[in-house]
């Protein structure tokens, strides 16, 4: 349904579900044949274009005059005794440059990480929903935007709906296989999607094979050559589920660095975790992140599988795996 606004300014609040959003940029990097993550400057233009098609208007009278990012986030402590922690958080501070760089104001609640290395993600829905509400009744927002999927928004869209601000919900649905190697579902709540003005079935429109290369859609999408690519920030959980702490100082042996040799080697991957993995070594398992994946998905990797990869050292002196393939011994190649 078309609704005219008039000729005034339509201002529009968008609020990311951090975790949310990271997970469909993980399906579109490395179970989507597009191979590449979400933008959030393409988002943005998206989100702009699309509001002034609802409204009938002129997509210049449509602005984005607030962004706000919501996420857990584990604690400096808990990323120095990451087998990878430097990385992590030069990646997570490289994220949030992003994020500021397209006026995306962060906010962030530490993660609780229990004695079997199991992390728990609170509060950040609520979180998103006091903000989002507190906004729009005083920023008087004409619509809100939430890439979000859980049900537990459907309260916040009920109050935004009587404070008379529309509601679009970017949402996707899609199935993949995880680094377990079975099928998982994503799917946006019915409920949420039942009470919002505007629903937009994102995985529709992107997979849409006329619009496939309008460029408001490939603008959705980084670039798949840039060195500046998100591509290491995720790594607690897969949509909130466990994982296994990966090793510490304490119990990581350290390879001699000067008489250490980055070398090409084949051997079998030990263990698959949601985003990272180990691959038995001498004299350590090598750690790889699936950003180091190469010719393969991450995902279709699975323990036992035979690979190649280049050994190489970390700036804490570990046994690291780089350019890590599927061997032709798996007889996939």
């Amino acid at each position: 349904m078309m609704i005219k606004t008039g000729q005034g300014l339509t201002k529009i609040g968008v609020f990311y579900d951090g975790n949310y959003f990271l997970h469909v940029s993980n399906y579109y990097k490395y179970s989507h044949e597009r191979k590449s993550r979400l933008s959030v400057a393409g988002l943005h233009r998206f989100i702009r274009n699309h509001a002034a098609d609802l409204c009938n208007i002129d997509e210049h009278l449509c602005h984005i005059v607030d962004a706000h990012y919501f996420r857990g986030r584990v604690n400096a402590f808990e990323n120095r005794n990451a087998e990878n922690g430097s990385e992590i958080l030069y990646y997570e501070r490289l994220f949030d440059d992003m994020l500021h760089a397209e006026g995306i104001t962060t906010h962030y609640l530490p993660v609780r990480v229990e004695h079997d290395g199991s992390r728990h993600e609170k509060g950040i829905d609520v979180l998103l929903a006091l903000e989002a509400f507190e906004l729009a009744f005083y920023k008087r927002f004409d619509i809100l935007v939430l890439i979000a999927s859980d049900g537990d928004y459907v309260p916040l869209v009920r109050k935004l709906n009587a404070l008379g601000v529309r509601v679009m919900v970017l949402s996707w649905d899609f199935e993949y296989v995880n680094a377990a190697g079975k099928n998982s579902i994503t799917r946006t709540s019915q409920a949420l999607l039942e009470e919002v003005t505007y629903p937009i079935a994102m995985h529709e429109i992107i997979d849409n094979r006329v619009k496939r290369n309008d460029p408001l859609i490939t603008g959705l999408f980084t670039n798949r050559e840039s060195t500046n690519e998100y591509s290491t920030t995720v790594v607690y959980t897969e949509r909130k589920s466990p994982m296994t702490p990966p090793m510490t100082e304490s119990t990581a042996p350290k390879v001699d660095p000067a008489t250490f040799k980055p070398s090409v080697k084949t051997s079998t991957i030990k263990a698959i975790k949601d985003q990272y993995g180990f691959i038995n070594n001498e004299p350590e398992d090598a750690f790889f992140h699936c950003s180091n994946v190469i010719d393969c998905n991450f995902a279709e990797l699975q323990v036992g599988d035979t690979v190649e990869f280049l050994e190489m050292l970390s700036d804490q002196g570990k046994c690291i795996a780089k350019e890590v393939r599927l061997s032709e011994a798996n007889g996939n190649l």
